[in-house]
């Protein structure tokens, strides 16, 4: 009989208990908000900002309600504005193109590689061609691209660059941690991200100006002063009283519960890519079925594997999900016709009005994704690369004695 998996692709870890211990104190003393503070203590946020700048190494650092906010704070406080254009690779998910649009401004997609990052050749044109002063680059999944020369393309074109770390939150460039080769780096801590407070975000810059402004747009009023990883009061005087309040504060109990998973990351980070390359070692070689090779510069956090069935018929590609699934094995594909969950392409972004991008699509085609929760064993991972390389061989099989 077939091995069936029986896990859940959706179950997290549970929050640490000193991470519990510390949401109990918050719920007990009631202050939850950022700026409700009793004395002279520095506040759960407070503190989180500090520390997380000081893991990432950054200047400044502010804790936000989502990923999405920290993405469209920082575009705000760039002066990007209605009718702008923003560079973004092209392969991405809905929160990236939906903070740009949130600003009134207009996504210019860029095209995808093989290797899923950003297709520099098509970036340096588009960033000659546009007018973009921005790009937005999301490290979609955890592929990092080559960093130095996206950097050096777009010193060249005068653009500016806030990098999405949603994924990458933990993972580095040639020693640079993620996020910090921009102007800004954006982080997620919703559920499915490196660290789990249902939902948040992290923004790190070392621009006194752009985190004044950031920290004014989050909604910190006139209580900017209690913030411990922000520019001193004088960065504030010339903007707090032209910067709107967009209200978007991280509250005390998220932090709280975000601090303790902050100092255990780096074990987290190592524990997913161990994971990740079981997986991949039980695919590759696979008939049909190419894993994505990750450069030597790249130390990426492998909370997630994405494999490619490259043209294949749709139908075919809908069967191995189906065979997959059957023996409990989730799969997501990014060439479906229809939006699904969380799954969506640059097609399905119809308010952004993008233009058809042939190399990207044929990539999309026959992307499949798969998440790597730590409630995995490295045998569960083992037993799920067994089930997709056998579903995968059967339909290969069945499509090479068809044809």
């Amino acid at each position: 009989m077939a091995d069936i998996f029986t896990g859940s692709f959706t179950q997290q870890e549970p929050i640490p208990d000193d991470g519990v211990d510390a949401a109990l104190a918050v719920l007990r003393h009631g202050r939850l908000h950022r700026y409700n503070l009793a004395g002279d203590e520095a506040g759960e946020a407070a503190l989180l900002e500090e520390e997380f700048a000081a893991f990432v190494g950054g200047k400044y650092c502010l804790a936000v309600a989502s990923g999405g906010y920290a993405m469209a704070t920082a575009l705000r406080a760039l002066g990007v504005g209605h009718g702008d254009s923003v560079l973004s690779n092209a392969f991405t998910l809905a929160p990236v193109p939906g903070a740009i649009a949130s600003v009134g401004a207009v996504p210019i997609f860029v095209e995808v590689k093989r290797d899923l990052t950003i297709d520099l050749d098509d970036l340096r044109d588009k960033a000659g061609r546009s007018g973009a002063k921005v790009l937005l680059l999301s490290h979609m999944r955890g592929h990092v691209c080559d960093m130095d020369r996206l950097m050096d393309i777009c010193k060249t074109a005068g653009v500016r660059v806030i990098e999405d770390c949603a994924h990458t939150m933990g993972a580095s460039w040639r020693g640079v941690p993620s996020g910090r080769h921009g102007v800004a780096g954006c982080y997620s801590t919703q559920t499915y991200k490196h660290m789990n407070s249902g939902e948040g975000g992290l923004i790190v810059t070392d621009d006194a100006e752009l985190a004044a402004r950031m920290v004014l747009l989050s909604g910190s009023y006139m209580l900017y002063d209690r913030h411990h990883a922000a520019p001193p009061p004088e960065a504030f005087e010339g903007l707090k009283l032209d910067t709107p309040n967009i209200s978007g504060r991280m509250d005390t109990l998220r932090a709280a519960i975000l601090r303790p998973q902050l100092r255990g990351l780096a074990d987290r980070c190592a524990a997913w890519t161990d994971r990740y390359r079981v997986v991949e070692a039980g695919l590759r070689g696979t008939p049909g079925l190419a894993v994505i090779e990750r450069p030597e510069e790249e130390r990426f956090v492998g909370s997630s594997i994405q494999v490619l069935l490259e043209d294949w018929a749709p139908d075919d590609i809908r069967a191995v999900l189906a065979r997959c699934r059957a023996r409990g094995v989730e799969l997501k594909w990014f060439g479906a016709e229809e939006p699904a969950a969380f799954t969506s392409t640059y097609r399905h972004w119809r308010y952004a009005a993008p233009e058809p991008m042939p190399k990207t699509d044929r990539i999309l085609a026959g992307l499949i994704d798969m998440r790597l929760p730590l409630t995995f064993s490295l045998e569960d991972c083992a037993l799920i690369a067994r089930i997709i390389r056998a579903e995968v061989g059967a339909v290969w099989q069945g499509r090479a004695a068809a044809e």
